[in-house]
C-alpha cells in the first residue's frame, strides 16, 4: 500500500479508537481531560504526540487500584475468549475478544510469511504455550496461513530431537538461546543439520539474531535461514519479522501507530537515529493502549524494502532495552553486546552467566562472568580467561572477573535465557517511572 494511503486509513483508525477510549475508558478520559485534549483535536497522525505516554508502571498502579484489569476499556464478557498474563514478576492482565484473536492471528501469520514460512510447511513451535502468549499466537498465525504445527511447546529435549529427526518440520520456531541448545544437543548425539531437514528458522523473545555473529551461528550449526521475530505481550505477542532481504523488522502499520522517540527530549527521531518503541493500538478491542513506552530501542526507515513491502521497518531488529541496561562501574552496555564479543571466540560455547554482586560488608560491586568451553575444545580456561579479560575491558570497559568452565558445568533450560543475574541490592527510589529518565542515555 503506497505511504499516503497507509496514513490516511492510520488516521481514519487513530480517531475512532481515541473517541472511543475517551467514551468508555475512565483510565483514558482522565488522562486526556488533565493533557487539555479531546477527540476532536486528533486531525492528523502528529496530534498524537499531544497526548501522554503510557507506561507498563501505569497499566499495573491502575490494575493495582481496580483489579483485576483497571478502570479501562473492556467489553462485555460475551464477547472474551481468554486471559493472558504479560511476563515480569508483577503480571498485567490482558483479555483476548474475538476481535483480538482475528486480529493477532493476522498479524501472526502475515509475520511468519514474511520470515518465510508457506502454506503446507510444517512448523516445530517450540515457543511456550500455556498462559504465555508467544507459543498460542505463533499457532493460530500458522494455522490460519495454513501451515501444519507442531505444538511441542517447551517439552523435554529428547522429545524436541526425535520430532525434529522423525518428523523432518522445514521450519523452527523458538528462541536464539533454545535454538543454539538444540544444535549443541544434536551435535552431541552424532546428528546434524542434514538429519534435521530444516530450512527456516524463526526466533523470537530474546535479541540475538540481529547479530551477524549469532546469526550465523544458528544458521551453521541447524542448516537454516535465521529470522528475526518481535512480539510484546502487552501489545501484540506476535506483530514484526524480518523478510527474505533480512533488512529489519515490518511493522504492521494498519494495526498500530509506530513512534521511535528519543528518551530524554521526548520528541521523535530522525531516521537511523536510536529511540524508544511506542505503540498505539489502532485495532485492538479490548485495553487498547495509548502511545505505549515498551523500554525497547529501535530505529527507523519508511523507504520501501527490496522485498516491496512500504511498511515501516526498524534495520536491525530491536537494539536492546532500556531496563536491560548493565551498568557496572561506569561502564554501559547490553547482554546482546557481551554476546557478540563472546561470539567471537570459536573456544567457547554457548553458556555464560554474567553475575553481579554487591559485598554486603564493604558495599563494593563485583562482576564475574563464567562462560563454558565448546564441546571438544582443548582446554585453555586460565589463557582463555584472560584474553577475554583483557577483551571486555577494551571493548565495553567492563572489569569483571573471567572464569572459563569445561562445556557442561552451567544449567541448561528449553525456557526462556536469563543469563544476566544483577543480586546487587537496589537502593530506594531507582525505580524508573518516568519514560525520559533513562538511565546512561
Amino acid at each position: 500500500m503506497p505511504r499516503d494511503r497507509l496514513r490516511a486509513l492510520q488516521l481514519e483508525r487513530l480517531r475512532r479508537q481515541v473517541s472511543r477510549l475517551y467514551r468508555h475508558s475512565p483510565f483514558y478520559r482522565q488522562r486526556m481531560d488533565a493533557a487539555g485534549v479531546s477527540p476532536r483535536d486528533i486531525r492528523s497522525l502528529d496530534d498524537i504526540r499531544r497526548l501522554p505516554f503510557t507506561t507498563r508502571q501505569d497499566l499495573l498502579e491502575m490494575q493495582r487500584r481496580s483489579p483485576p484489569l483497571g478502570d479501562h476499556l473492556v467489553p462485555p464478557r460475551e464477547r472474551w475468549v481468554e486471559i493472558h498474563p504479560s511476563s515480569g514478576e508483577v503480571p498485567l492482565y490482558m483479555v483476548w475478544s474475538k476481535a483480538d484473536v482475528a486480529r493477532i492471528t493476522d498479524m501472526a501469520a502475515r509475520a511468519l510469511y514474511s520470515a518465510g514460512a508457506r502454506p503446507g510447511d510444517l512448523i516445530h513451535n517450540a515457543l511456550g504455550y500455556g498462559l504465555w502468549v508467544g507459543g498460542l499466537a505463533a499457532h493460530y498465525g500458522a494455522t490460519a496461513a495454513g501451515m501444519v504445527v507442531i505444538p511441542i511447546g517447551t517439552d523435554s529435549l529428547r522429545r524436541q530431537i526425535e520430532y525434529l529427526v522423525n518428523w523432518a518440520p522445514r521450519v523452527l520456531l523458538t528462541t536464539p538461546s533454545q535454538g543454539l541448545y538444540l544444535a549443541e544437543q544434536i551435535r552431541e548425539r552424532g546428528l546434524g543439520p542434514a538429519d534435521l531437514g530444516l530450512e527456516v528458522g524463526i526466533f523470537a523473545a530474546e535479541p540475538g539474531v540481529e547479530h551477524p555473529s549469532t546469526r550465523q551461528r544458528l544458521e551453521r550449526a541447524l542448516g537454516l535461514d535465521a529470522y528475526d521475530l518481535y512480539g510484546l505481550s502487552e501489545v501484540t505477542p506476535i506483530m514484526a519479522a524480518e523478510c527474505e532481504a533480512k533488512a529489519g523488522l515490518h511493522w504492521p502499520e494498519d494495526h498500530h501507530l509506530v513512534e521511535i522517540i528519543h528518551p530524554r527530549t521526548l520528541e521523535p527521531v530522525r531516521p537511523g537515529e536510536v529511540g524508544i518503541l511506542v505503540f498505539t493500538d489502532l485495532t485492538r478491542d479490548a485495553l487498547p493502549l495509548l502511545r505505549y513506552w515498551t523500554n525497547d530501542y529501535a530505529t527507523w526507515t519508511d523507504e520501501p524494502c527490496a522485498c516491496g513491502r512500504t511498511l515501516l521497518r526498524s534495520p536491525g531488529g530491536v537494539l536492546g532495552r532500556s531496563d536491560q541496561l548493565v551498568i557496572f562501574r561506569g561502564a554501559k552496555f547490553y547482554p546482546a553486546e557481551l554476546e557478540r564479543i563472546l561470539h567471537e571466540y570459536p573456544e567457547l560455547g554457548e553458556e555464560y552467566r554474567l553475575v553481579l554482586e554487591r559485598d554486603p560488608a564493604t558495599l563494593v560491586d563485583r562482576c564475574t562472568l563464567v562462560v563454558e568451553t565448546a564441546p571438544q575444545a582443548l582446554w585453555e580456561g586460565p589463557q582463555l580467561a584472560e584474553r577475554l579479560q583483557r577483551h571486555l575491558r577494551d571493548e565495553l570497559r567492563l572489569v569483571a572477573e573471567v572464569r572459563v568452565v569445561r562445556y557442561g558445568s552451567l544449567e541448561r533450560t528449553m525456557r526462556q535465557s536469563r543469563r544476566v543475574q544483577d543480586l546487587r541490592a537496589v537502593g530506594p527510589g531507582a525505580a524508573q517511572t518516568v519514560p525520559g529518565a533513562i538511565p546512561g542515555w
